[in-house]
Formats: structure tokens, sequence, C-alpha cells
């Protein structure tokens, strides 16, 4: 019993070194006032939330906490390894925090739903956040099928080597400037993705009925690659295309990048059994 809580201290003293690397990227941005953005360094923070971004929605979402297509295993590790990368925790303790919220979405068991306060703006900063500085930072339980994988629970203990070696890889690419594009990608790349629980539960439609606030916001959408229509997503967890919605009683299809990179991933042989809803399903969970 000793040791079994002492690894459990372990555990939560390494995943919380995730909000000090985000604070550390927050503050590393003034790098950027003394060393301008130029147009190398640009592209730099540009491809780097490209590909981060779609690490963290096709393969920590869409894969691992939904299991919307099955891929191999390889896809699963590298996949987590760029999605740490984003400062975006491990997998075990992403895909906890995500199946929590889809368990117990916007009420006292939701790790970080906008609508516990009555004050909508302390509301919205905590789930964009505020949740992060809070109890509810450490989940409950891991996921048992994380878990038993050895190398996605060495990523989850070790998530905080992917950025930094990412940071040092910039520093050493461009010096100073290329460093600072490094925080401004993980920066915006850590409130895009925090907007999904904080603005998609604010603003937007709901085409879908849910039972909840979920919504579908455009804004959201094109900063995540897909993952803002996300009334969709609650209405169908599993379904791997999110960019789907209901205008005039008919199925309407929405830009949703994740989804036409899984497509890819098919087509190289790296993704299978794609879950889509058919129309007709669709049609019958309108608002």
């Amino acid at each position: 019993m000793r040791n079994s809580g002492a690894v459990l201290t372990l555990r939560k003293a390494l995943h919380g070194l995730g909000p000090v690397f985000i604070l550390a990227s927050h503050l590393g941005c003034g790098l950027l006032l003394i060393t301008g953005l130029g147009a190398g360094a640009a592209l730099w923070a540009v491809a780097l939330y490209g590909l981060r971004m779609l690490a963290t929605t096709a393969i920590y979402h869409r894969l691992m906490a939904h299991r919307s297509y099955q891929a191999p295993r390889p896809v699963w590790w590298l996949g987590a390894v760029v999605a740490a990368s984003a400062g975006q925790m491990g997998p075990s303790w992403w895909v906890a925090h995500h199946q929590q919220h889809h368990r117990h979405v916007d009420t006292g068991h939701d790790p970080h739903s906008p609508l516990l306060s009555p004050n909508g703006w302390r509301g919205f900063w905590y789930a964009q956040l505020g949740w992060l500085l809070s109890p509810a930072f450490h989940p409950d339980t891991l996921p048992a099928a994380i878990e038993a994988d050895p190398v996605l629970r060495l990523i989850d203990r070790l998530h905080v080597l992917p950025p930094l070696a990412l940071a040092w890889l910039s520093w050493q690419l461009g010096g100073w400037a290329w460093l600072g594009a490094f925080c401004l990608s993980t920066t915006v790349l850590f409130h895009a993705v925090a907007s999904v629980n904080s603005v998609a539960h604010l603003a937007g439609s709901q085409p879908f009925a849910t039972g909840d606030a979920s919504r579908n916001n455009p804004w959201v959408a094109l900063f995540t690659l897909g993952e803002g229509w996300h009334n969709l997503h609650h209405a169908f967890q599993g379904s791997v295309r999110q960019g789907l919605t209901l205008r005039q009683g008919r199925v309407v299809v929405l830009p949703d990048p994740t989804y036409r990179f899984i497509c890819l991933l098919e087509r190289l042989g790296w993704a299978r059994q794609l879950r889509i809803p058919s129309q007709r399903a669709l049609l019958a969970r309108g608002a």
C-alpha cells in the first residue's frame, strides 16, 4: 500500500509539470518582443501548430478517446509523442479528462465546464485555463486501455520531455526567434484546444439534440481543424467525421481537416474501420 501511495505521488508530480510548461510557453512568447517574428520563424510556428494540432485531434481525441477508427500501434505511439510535444500532457491524462467530460458534461463532475459559475466570464476563464490549477486537474482514474500499453504509459509519465526536446530543436535551428515561435505556436494551440471546452459550450448553433450546452462554432472549428463542430460530436461521440450539421431537414457537410487527415491515413493503410453515422441517424437526432 505504501508503494502504491508513492507511485501515485510520483505520477501526480510528473503530471503537475504540465501547467508549469504551459505557463513557461506563455512567458516565452515575450522573446518575440525582442527578436521579432521573421518569415522563417513564422513558418516554423505555423508548421508546428498544424502538425501538433492534428496529433491532438486525430490521435488523442478521435482515436484514443473515442475509438472512432482503428490504427496500428505505431500510429498511437508516434501520435502521442507529437501531441505531448504540444504541451497537451500525456495520453492517459488527456483521455481520462476527456472521457470524464463526456460522462458528466456541464455538471459539477465535468472538469472544465464554463457553466458552473453564475458569472459568465469567470466560467469562461475557468474552462479556458483555471481548471488546470484546480483539484480537477488530477483525474480520479486513468483509462485502463491506455495504461495497459507500456509505451503509452511511459509517454504519459514523461510527457514533458517531447516539448522540451522540440523547444531545444527550435533554438538549435533558429536561435531565440525560433524558440519564441515555438512558444507562440504552443500557446495559441493550447488556447485553441481549450476553446472547445469553453467557447463551444457558450456560443454557436445546436442542430442536434444532446441535452447539454455543446455547440457548433465555426471559429473554434477553424482553429482546431474541425473540432469546433462540438454539438455533432456530443450527439455522435464515436463519429470520425465531426463536420456534419442539419439545415432545413438536410444533412450538410462542413469543413473538417482532421477527418481528411484520417482519410489520408486510411489510404496509406494506417487507419481502418472509420465510423460515421448514417444520414438516417443524423436526421433522427435533429433538435
